[in-house]
C-alpha cells in the first residue's frame, strides 16, 4: 500500500512543479499551465466511483493493479506532447486511470485491519502519498536546472513504473472481501443518494472539496511567487513542495491526535490552522512565508488523513461507496477550485489571491465546527 501511494501520486502531481517553465517554453498563461493538474485531478474525481462499484465485484487488489500499471506506463508518453493542448488531453487520460488506485485503498485498508489500528494505518498510508507527491514535484524540479521538461518528466515516470510494478508483485489477497454476485446501476445509485442523506457524511466531503481546492491552489501558484517576487530560480522554487515532508509527519500522528483529542476536534484545529498558515504565505518576507507554508501543509494532512477515515467509521455498510465520495469531492475540489483560483491569481495581487482562499477556508472552519459540535453531542 505504500508503493502505491508512492506510484500514484508521484504521476498526479508530475507537473505541478514545472508549471512557471512550462509557461514560459509553452508560451501559456499560469491558469492554462495549472490545467495539467486540474485535468487530471478532475478526470480521478469523474471515475473514482465507477472504479470503486467495479471493485465491489472483481475485488479491490485488482482494481489497484491495474490503475497503478497503466497510469504510470501513460506517464511515459507526456514528454512526447508537442503541445499545451496535448499535454492536458494526456493528463486527462492519466488522471481517469490513477482514479482506481484512491478509489480503493482506503476502503482495502478499512476492510482488512482491526478498526483500532486503522486511524494509524491510514495516517501511514496518507503519509505514504504525501511522499509520492513529494517525488512526483521534486525530480523534475530537481532535473529541470540540467536538462528541458521532458526529460525531466520522463525520469519522474521510470521511477513510477517501478513502484507500480512493486505493487503488482507484492500486494497480498484480500482476507475479508465478499463480491457481489452482481453490479445493479439502481442499486449503487440508492446506495449513493443513501450516503449523501447522511449530513456528517456531507460535512465531511465539503471538508475534502474546500480543504484540498485550497491546498492545491496555494502550491499551483506560489511557484510564480517564488520565481517573480522572492527571485528564485525555477529549481530551488520546486523545493517549496519539501513542505510535504510535515505532511507526512503529520498525517502519521494524526492516529494519536484522534485517540486523545477526538476526530472532531482534530479536524477543527486542521482547518483553523491552515487559516492562519495561509495568512502568513500573504507576506512578503521568505521567511514568514515559508513557515505559513510549513504550517498549512502539515494541518491539511493531518485534518485530511483524520477525515478520510472517519468516512470508514461513519458507515457500516458500502464503505467503497462512501470512501469513493469522499474522494470525489477531494479531486474535484483540486479540479474546480485549483483551476478557478487561477483567475484570482492573475486578475489580483498576491494578498489579494490570499483573501480567495482565506474566505474558502473560512468556510471550512465553520464546517469543520459544526462536525466537531456534533461528535460532541454524541458522545
Amino acid at each position: 500500500m505504500l508503493a502505491v501511494g508512492l506510484a500514484i501520486f508521484n504521476s498526479l502531481y508530475a507537473t505541478q512543479s514545472l508549471l512557471p517553465v512550462l509557461s514560459t517554453e509553452m508560451g501559456i498563461a499560469p491558469s492554462t499551465a495549472a490545467l495539467t493538474v486540474s485535468v487530471a485531478t478532475g478526470a480521478l474525481a469523474v471515475f473514482v466511483v465507477p472504479f470503486s462499484i467495479l471493485s465491489e465485484k472483481y475485488g479491490r487488489g485488482r482494481i489497484l493493479v491495474i490503475s497503478a500499471l497503466s497510469a504510470t506506463l501513460i506517464g511515459l508518453t507526456l514528454p512526447l506532447a508537442q503541445s499545451a493542448g496535448q499535454l492536458i488531453a494526456l493528463r486527462a487520460v492519466q488522471g481517469a486511470m490513477i482514479a482506481g488506485a484512491p478509489a480503493v485503498a482506503m476502503t482495502w485498508l478499512s476492510e482488512e485491519l482491526d478498526s483500532d489500528d486503522l486511524p494509524g494505518a491510514m495516517g501511514l498510508y496518507v503519509a505514504g502519498t504525501t511522499i509520492g507527491g513529494l517525488t512526483g514535484r521534486l525530480i523534475p524540479s530537481g532535473l529541470i536546472e540540467f536538462t528541458s521538461w521532458r526529460w525531466a518528466l520522463l525520469a519522474s515516470s521510470v521511477f513510477a513504473v517501478a513502484l507500480a510494478v512493486t505493487v503488482a508483485v507484492i500486494l497480498p489477497k484480500q482476507r475479508n472481501f465478499t463480491p457481489k454476485e452482481s453490479i445493479r446501476p439502481a442499486s449503487e445509485a440508492r446506495v449513493t443518494i443513501a450516503h449523501l442523506r447522511n449530513p456528517r457524511l456531507l460535512a465531511l466531503y465539503a471538508t475534502a472539496f474546500i480543504g484540498m481546492g485550497v491546498f492545491v491552489s496555494m502550491y499551483n501558484y506560489f511557484g510564480y511567487r517564488a520565481i517573480d517576487h522572492f527571485g528564485l530560480p525555477a529549481s530551488l522554487a520546486g523545493l517549496v513542495f519539501v513542505m510535504y515532508l510535515s505532511g507526512t509527519w503529520s498525517s502519521a500522528r494524526a492516529g494519536s491526535l484522534v485517540g486523545r483529542f477526538g476526530r472532531g476536534r482534530v479536524v477543527l484545529a486542521g482547518a483553523v490552522l491552515m487559516l492562519a498558515g495561509a495568512g502568513a504565505a500573504a507576506s512578503g518576507n521568505l521567511w514568514v512565508t515559508l513557515v505559513g507554508l510549513l504550517l498549512f501543509t502539515a494541518s491539511f494532512f493531518a485534518m485530511h488523513s483524520t477525515a478520510s477515515g472517519w468516512v470508514g467509521q461513519m458507515v457500516d455498510h458500502d464503505r467503497a461507496e462512501a470512501s469513493s465520495l469522499y474522494l470525489f469531492a477531494y479531486y474535484m475540489g483540486s479540479s474546480l477550485v485549483g483551476a478557478a483560483t487561477g483567475a484570482a491569481f492573475e486578475a489580483l495581487p498576491w494578498w489579494g489571491f490570499i483573501s480567495v482562499l482565506a474566505a474558502l477556508l473560512s468556510v471550512l472552519v465553520a464546517v469543520a465546527l459544526a462536525l466537531a459540535l456534533r461528535e460532541r453531542r454524541r458522545k
